[in-house]
């Protein structure tokens, strides 16, 4: 998430082409907007008090931003196999992307119930 959300920043170019262009306004603001979302949600992941409420959000932003992933495969389908490929091939991928950002909001539960039974202990 983090890496991601520096790219969106330090190369906006490739986020901006796959804006849905169905969306108002300009591209690079929803990169910068998507870009700084990815780097809030990784630095709640980071932290053991922020953690479920990181992996919820991430969980949403992954599915906020399904409809880019969309547009990028529907974007490169006369692109050579190997692209093409690389841009399907993200599409599934987001299951366990999302798969991954609700475990991590539950292990944030838990560590959150075990850090609050042991101050009450």
């Amino acid at each position: 998430m983090g890496g991601m959300g520096a790219l969106h920043f330090l190369a906006p170019k490739p986020f901006d082409s796959i804006v849905p262009r169905s969306l108002p306004g300009k591209a690079r603001a929803y990169t910068y907007a998507s870009g700084a979302a990815e780097l809030a949600v990784a630095a709640a992941l980071a932290f053991p008090r922020t953690r479920r409420a990181g992996g919820l959000a991430a969980a949403g932003l992954i599915a906020a931003v399904f409809p880019a992933n969309v547009q990028m495969a529907y974007d490169w389908r006369e692109r050579p196999a190997p692209l093409k490929a690389l841009a399907y091939g993200r599409l599934p991928l987001q299951v366990p992307l999302a798969a991954w950002a609700l475990l991590a909001a539950r292990q944030g539960a838990a560590e959150a119930a075990a850090a609050g039974e042991g101050e009450r202990g």
